[in-house]
C-alpha cells in the first residue's frame, strides 16, 4: 500500500523541502536579473529577504533555521575578511586603521549623541546606546569587494582593521550600558571585562595558530580540513562571547590567526570561499532583509522620523570619517568610495544593540506598561537604517571596487606584452604531484594567461603499457588538483626513449619560461639525478628551473630562508626567480629571509618599494661558510638555496657540495634549488644594461625588472 504525503501550502511555509528549494532560487536567481540593472547581488538578497518575509508576501518566517544559518554568514563575512587580509600591509598600516578606527567611532558618537539628545530628547544612556549603533558596522559590502578583487588594497586593509576597532569600542559601550541597568559597574566590573578580553584575545592569536599548524601537518583530508577550519570559527565566536563581547570578533580574529596557515591560492581556501559565498553569507543577507518591515511608513509620523534622522546621522558620520581618512593621508577618491561603501553598512552589531536595548525594561509606565531603554521607534527606525545604509554601501563600494580594479588592469596592461609566463611541471610520481602543482599555482605571476602544463613522459617501447595507465593516471590527479583551486593546467603525454630529450623538446615548443621538478619526499639528490639535470636539462633548457623537496604542507610554513650567491643579480634570469621567490612569499603570507650580498640587497630592495612584504636581509658571501648557517634555520623554514650554472657569473666551486649537504643535515626540512633563467647555453649571461639587446629581457617581465635594471645600472654602470 502506498502512502501519499498531503504537501502542505498555507502560508507561511513550513515545509523544510520547499523552504529550502525556495531560498536556493532566491540565491541563484536574484543575482542573475538584478545583475542586468546593476544592482549589486548582496542588495538584491537582503530585498529578497524583505518580500518573502513575514512583513512582505510572509513565504516564509524568520525561524531558528534562518537565524543559525544567518549567524554562520554573519561569522564567515568577519572571518574571511580577517583571512584574506594581507598581514603585511595590515602591520604597515595599523597606525592608519587605528586612526580610521578612531575617526569612524569618534565621529558617530559625537554626531549621534548631539542629535539623540537635542533633536530626539531621548535620555543619556538611550542617547549613548544610540550614538554606538551609529559607531558601529557590517561589511556587508566585503564579498562584493572581494569578487571585484581588490580586497587587497590598501583602502581595503585599512577599513576592515578599522572596522575591528570601532566594532570593539561599541559593543563595550553596550556592555556597559547593560551593565549600568542589570548590575554595578564598578572596579570588579572593569577588572573581569578586561581579563576576560586579554585571555580571548591571547587564545585565539597564539593558540589557534599551533593547533592550526599540528592540524594541517597530520590531516590531510580536504573534508577534515574545511571541518576544522569550520570548528575554529565557532570556537573563535564562542569564546568572544565568553569574555563579553560578540562573536563577530571572534570570527575576525580567528581569520587573522589561521591566516598564515591557508594558503590564498589552496583548495582549501578555495572551497571556504565556495561554500561561503554560495550558501551561509547569501542566508545571513536574506535573513536580515527579513527584518524589513515597509509597513512602518504608514505607521506614525514619529517612526519616520526617528529614522530618517537615523539613517542621514549615520551615512553622514561614515562619509566624515572616511573624508578625513582619505585627507589624512592622500587617498584617491575611488579608495575613499571603498573606505565609506565598507563602512556604511549597518547589520550584525547595530543589530544585536538594538535588540538589546529593545528588551531591556529600565521602568514602568503610570498605566504598567514596560519603558524600554530603546523604544519600538528605534527598533523600527534601525531596520529601515540597515536596508538603506546596505543599499548605499553597495552601490559606493561597488563603484570604487570596479574603478580601482579597472585601473589595476590598465596598469598590468602596460607592461611589456611580448612576455608571456609559461611554466612546465613534469610529474611521474603520484605522492609529488599536488606539491609541485601546488607550488605552480603558488609562484606563478599575474601574466600568466596560459595557465600551467604537466608533463608525463612514457617509454616509446611501452605505449598501451602499465606505464602509459599510470602516466595518464597521474595526469588527471594534476588535473583535479588545478581544478580544486579554479586554476588551468594542460597535460602533456610525451613518448621518448630520454627524459631530458622530452621535456627540452616540450619547453621549446610551449615556449616555457619556468621548469619546476619534484624529488620523493623520502629520497634526496642523488648523483645520477644531478647529473641528469646539469649535463642534460640544464645545458639544453634555458628557463627558470626550480627543484623542490615538500616535507610539510606549503601553509605550515613560516620563513622561507633565501642563499643567494655573490654576483647573482649581474645573471640574466636574476629578476626572473627573485619574482617566483616574492610570489610565493605574498600567497603564502610567510616571511623572507635573505642571506646574499649587499649589492643583491640593492636589487631586493627595488621590489620591496613596488610589492612590499616581511623580508630581512642578513649579509652572507663566503659559500665555504655555508653550515654555518645551521644555527640560523628553524623547524619550519624552507630552505631556498638559488645556484648557478659553472660558466655564469655567480658560480662558486662550493655549489657542487650543496647536494650532499642537503642529503646529510637538512633532509627533515623542505627545500627549493633555483637555477636562474639563460638568454642561451652557450651565450654569456653577464648583463651590460648600456646594451639594449641584454638589457631587453628586463623590459620583458615587468615594471618590477625594469625598477630592478634602473637601481643595477646605477650601482653597476660599467658591468
Amino acid at each position: 500500500m502506498i502512502a501519499l504525503t498531503i504537501v502542505e501550502t498555507t502560508l507561511p511555509f513550513t515545509n523544510p523541502v520547499l523552504k529550502f528549494l525556495l531560498i536556493l532560487v532566491i540565491i541563484l536567481f536574484t543575482p542573475i536579473l538584478l545583475n542586468k540593472i546593476k544592482i549589486p547581488a548582496l542588495l538584491g538578497l537582503i530585498i529578497a529577504g524583505a518580500v518573502v518575509g513575514p512583513n512582505g508576501f510572509n513565504l516564509m518566517e524568520r525561524d531558528s533555521g534562518i537565524i543559525l544559518s544567518g549567524t554562520a554568514g554573519l561569522l564567515y563575512i568577519m572571518f574571511l575578511a580577517g583571512l584574506e587580509m594581507d598581514l603585511v600591509d595590515f602591520k604597515k598600516n595599523s597606525k592608519k586603521s587605528l586612526v580610521f578606527g578612531l575617526y569612524t567611532f569618534i565621529i558617530p558618537m559625537v554626531l549621534g549623541m548631539v542629535v539623540s539628545l537635542y533633536i530626539l530628547k531621548f535620555s543619556i544612556p538611550t542617547s549613548i546606546l544610540l550614538a554606538s549603533m551609529f559607531a558601529s558596522h557590517t561589511l556587508i559590502a566585503y564579498p562584493l569587494v572581494s569578487k571585484l578583487g581588490v580586497a587587497k588594497n590598501r583602502a581595503v586593509n585599512i577599513t576592515v582593521g578599522g572596522t575591528l576597532i570601532t566594532d570593539t569600542l561599541a559593543l563595550l559601550v553596550l556592555a556597559v550600558i547593560v551593565g549600568m541597568h542589570t548590575g554595578e559597574v564598578n572596579v570588579a566590573f572593569w577588572v573581569k571585562l578586561s581579563v576576560s578580553i586579554l585571555l580571548f584575545g591571547a587564545t585565539v592569536i597564539l593558540i589557534f595558530p599551533i593547533i592550526g599548524r599540528w592540524f594541517f601537518k597530520r590531516f590531510h583530508d580536504n573534508i577534515s580540513q574545511y571541518i576544522f577550519v569550520l570548528m575554529m570559527v565557532f570556537l573563535g565566536a564562542f569564546l568572544a562571547e565568553i569574555a563579553g563581547i560578540e562573536a563577530i570578533i571572534g570570527a575576525f580574529l580567528t581569520g587573522l590567526a589561521l591566516n598564515r596557515l591557508i594558503l590564498r591560492t589552496s583548495p582549501l581556501m578555495n572551497r571556504i570561499e565556495f561554500v561561503g559565498n554560495a550558501i551561509f553569507i547569501p542566508f545571513f543577507l536574506i535573513g536580515v532583509g527579513m527584518l524589513v518591515d515597509y509597513r512602518v511608513f504608514f505607521k506614525d509620523w514619529e517612526t519616520i522620523k526617528v529614522a530618517v534622522i537615523m539613517i542621514i546621522v549615520a551615512t553622514s558620520a561614515k562619509f566624515i570619517a572616511a573624508w578625513l581618512t582619505q585627507k589624512t593621508f592622500n587617498f584617491s577618491v575611488d579608495e575613499r568610495r571603498l573606505i565609506f561603501g565598507l563602512s556604511n553598512a549597518q547589520a550584525a552589531a547595530t543589530l544585536a544593540a538594538v535588540l538589546i536595548g529593545y528588551n531591556l525594561i529600565i521602568g514602568e509606565t503610570p498605566t504598567g506598561e514596560p519603558i524600554r531603554l530603546l523604544n519600538e521607534s528605534i527598533l523600527n527606525g534601525t531596520i529601515l537604517m540597515i536596508l538603506f545604509t546596505c543599499t548605499i554601501a553597495s552601490f559606493v563600494a561597488q563603484k570604487g571596487a570596479k574603478n580601482i580594479a579597472l585601473l589595476e588592469t590598465s596598469d598590468a596592461a602596460a607592461y611589456d606584452e611580448e612576455y608571456v609566463e609559461n611554466i612546465l611541471i613534469p610529474i611521474n610520481n603520484s605522492d609529488t604531484t599536488d606539491d609541485l602543482i601546488n607550488l605552480g599555482i603558488i609562484a606563478k605571476s599575474k601574466n600568466n594567461t596560459n595557465g600551467l602544463y604537466a608533463l608525463s613522459i612514457v617509454d616509446d617501447y611501452e605505449m598501451g603499457s602499465s606505464a602509459d595507465k599510470h602516466a595518464r593516471k597521474i595526469l588527471e590527479h594534476a588535473t583535479v588538483t588545478a581544478s580544486a583551486t579554479d586554476n588551468t593546467i594542460h597535460t602533456l603525454l610525451r613518448y621518448d626513449i630520454n627524459i631530458v630529450n622530452g621535456i627540452s623538446s616540450v619547453a621549446k615548443e610551449h615556449k616555457i619560461t619556468d621548469l619546476i621538478l619534484g624529488l620523493h619526499i623520502k629520497k634526496g639528490l642523488s648523483d645520477s639525478f644531478l647529473g641528469n639535470l646539469t649535463e642534460g636539462i640544464l645545458s639544453k633548457c634555458n628557463p627558470t628551473t626550480l627543484i623542490y623537496k615538500s616535507h610539510q604542507p606549503f601553509g605550515t610554513i613560516k620563513r622561507h630562508v633565501i642563499i643567494v650567491p655573490a654576483h647573482a643579480e649581474k645573471e640574466i634570469g636574476f629578476p626572473f626567480w627573485l619574482t617566483k621567490v616574492w610570489n610565493i612569499a605574498k600567497n603564502s603570507s610567510a616571511k623572507l629571509i635573505f642571506f646574499a650580498t649587499k649589492e643583491t640587497k640593492i636589487a631586493v630592495d627595488a621590489l620591496q618599494v613596488k610589492n612590499p612584504i616581511a623580508y630581512e636581509f642578513k649579509e652572507f658571501k663566503d659559500w665555504n661558510t655555508f653550515l654555518e648557517l645551521k644555527s640560523e634555520f628553524q623547524k619550519d623554514d624552507n630552505l631556498v638555496i638559488v645556484l648557478s650554472r659553472k660558466d655564469k657569473p655567480s658560480y662558486d666551486s662550493n655549489m657542487s657540495k650543496i647536494p650532499s649537504y642537503l642529503n646529510k643535515y637538512f633532509n627533515a626540512m623542505s627545500y627549493l634549488l633555483v637555477y636562474p633563467m639563460q638568454v642561451g647555453a652557450n651565450e654569456s649571461s653577464q648583463i651590460d644594461l648600456t646594451n639594449p639587446t641584454l638589457k631587453e629581457p628586463f623590459d620583458k617581465i615587468d615594471e618590477l625588472g625594469q625598477t630592478i635594471a634602473k637601481i643595477l645600472k646605477r650601482k653597476h654602470p660599467k658591468n
